[in-house]
C-alpha cells in the first residue's frame, strides 16, 4: 500500500505524433515551477521533445495532479500522481491525529483511555482512504479528461 495513489494510463494517438506534440505545445504555458496561475492555456509545465510534465491550469485544485508522460509514434503513456506541494500538505494532515494522540498521552497520563488509539488510527485511515483517495480519483479524472480533449487521444482499456 502506498500513501499517495498514482495512475498509469496508456493512450493511442488519433493524429500523428508531430501534430499531437504541436497541439500540446500550443495549449501549454512553459513554466519551470508546477504551480497554478491565471492563463489562457489549458496546462502549465515542462515540455521536452516527446516527454512532458504538466499540471492543469485550472485555478484551485488544477495543480493537484501532476501528469508525466511520453508521446511515441502511435501511442503514449501518462502517469498521474499528486503534486509535491500537495503531498507535503497531505502528509501534515495525516500526521495530525498521531500528534494529537501523543499530546493526549503525555498530557493526562492518569485518565488515558485505550479507545483513543482506535480513534487516531481510524482518523488516519479516513484521511487516506476517503479524502486523499476520492480527491485524487475526482481530480485526476478531471485532469485526464482535459488532456484527452486537448491532445485528441483515445484511452486504452487495460
Amino acid at each position: 500500500m502506498t500513501i499517495f495513489p498514482t495512475k498509469h494510463i496508456d493512450f493511442e494517438l488519433i493524429d500523428t505524433q508531430t501534430e499531437t506534440i504541436e497541439r500540446l505545445h500550443r495549449r501549454t504555458e512553459a513554466s519551470p515551477l508546477l504551480t497554478s496561475a491565471y492563463t489562457n492555456k489549458s496546462f502549465r509545465g515542462k515540455l521536452n521533445g516527446t516527454e512532458f510534465q504538466i499540471i492543469s491550469a485550472a485555478i484551485g485544485f488544477g495543480a493537484f495532479c501532476l501528469m508525466t508522460g511520453q508521446i511515441e509514434e502511435s501511442r503514449g503513456k501518462v502517469k498521474l500522481e499528486i503534486n509535491k506541494a500537495f503531498k507535503v500538505l497531505l502528509s501534515v494532515l495525516l500526521v495530525l491525529p498521531i500528534v494529537a494522540f501523543i499530546a493526549e498521552l503525555f498530557n493526562e497520563m492518569s485518565t488515558f483511555q485505550p479507545f483513543l488509539i482506535l480513534v487516531a488510527v481510524l482518523q488516519v485511515l479516513m484521511i487516506r482512504f476517503v479524502f486523499i483517495e476520492f480527491g485524487f480519483r475526482f481530480l485526476s479524472k478531471m485532469s485526464l479528461n482535459r488532456l484527452v480533449d486537448v491532445l485528441d487521444i483515445r484511452i486504452k482499456k487495460n
